[in-house]
């Protein structure tokens, strides 16, 4: 009986996360889309494409480089820069900056309530 218990208590645990109601956050200007995620990420390549200025080294030459980069578009739908990792600073520092620009949005909410949301890319430069 106890068995049946555990288990039973084990599945509808189960069942009710599986249930949560996420919602991802909403980009100015998404508000009425039909796929808010694929509005989401064709502004945000807008955002990076019309933002990132490319650092030029002591030639005038354009610097370029790989970067990894993680933000989260906290609870109040402001974007908080967590890590920007790569092997050229001056691409990193321009990649922080880029993203440091990121408009402040509806933040994404899980059973109705806003929460953090934490992304994680990687763009080459």
């Amino acid at each position: 009986m106890k068995k049946l218990l555990v288990i039973t208590c084990f599945l509808l645990g189960g069942l009710s996360l599986a249930n949560a109601q996420q919602k991802s956050p909403v980009w100015p200007g998404c508000e009425n889309a039909k796929n808010v995620k694929k509005c989401f990420n064709q502004k945000l390549s807008q955002h990076v494409r019309a933002k990132y200025v490319y650092p030029k080294n002591d030639q005038g030459q354009y610097e370029r480089g790989k970067v990894k980069v993680t933000f989260t578009i906290q609870k109040n739908g402001e974007v908080v820069v967590n890590e920007v990792t790569g092997k050229n600073p001056a691409v990193n520092q321009a990649a922080k900056e880029m993203l440091q620009k990121i408009p402040k949005m509806k933040p994404g909410t899980l059973n109705g309530e806003p929460d953090d949301r934490e992304f994680t890319l990687s763009f080459n430069f």
